[in-house]
């Protein structure tokens, strides 16, 4: 497949797919997965960032095990709407994944994920250990929970 403009997106998706998120960060990939319903993104992993090959044969199984009808990507857009080196690195490894995996992606806008995913985290007493290890995922599900919800409630209006 390849990328498509966000709004074809749920178009592409075969009845009963459900979505994968990805917040990609140089060391880690969250990993969140919706419901069929495309309503509820679930936080599902955090992938420890090693030779692409082995992290998108990864993402590969848990997508065909889920039943995956697509890919939502976070896309590092810097607070002034540009896109820096971080957005091309994880354009680059979007193109790339494409070639392993035969789904339709898109981006989405991801700032604020992480803020909002450690918000969501205030007041668990987790170590700052434990903590990094559960907000990529947090930040994926954030991503994809977004990106949900403009699939199915449009555009919001003012």
């Amino acid at each position: 497949m390849a990328v498509v403009p966000f709004a074809q997106l749920k178009e592409l998706l075969p009845a009963g797919g459900r979505l994968l998120g990805l917040d990609v960060g140089t060391k880690t990939i969250g990993i969140a997965v919706s419901d069929s319903a495309l309503a509820v993104a679930t936080p599902v992993a955090v992938l420890q960032r090693g030779r692409f090959a082995a992290d998108a044969e990864a993402i590969r199984k848990l997508a065909a095990g889920r039943q995956i009808g697509g890919i939502v990507v976070g896309l590092p857009i810097g607070l002034d709407g540009r896109e820096g080196p971080r957005s091309q690195s994880v354009r680059q490894f979007a193109r790339n994944l494409l070639q392993q995996v035969d789904l339709p992606l898109a981006f989405w806008d991801e700032r604020f994920s992480t803020l909002g995913a450690g918000r969501a985290l205030e007041g668990a007493e987790l170590s700052h250990r434990r903590r990094g290890a559960v907000i990529d995922k947090l930040a994926a599900a954030y991503i994809l929970q977004g990106a949900l919800d403009r699939l199915t409630r449009g555009p919001a209006t003012a």
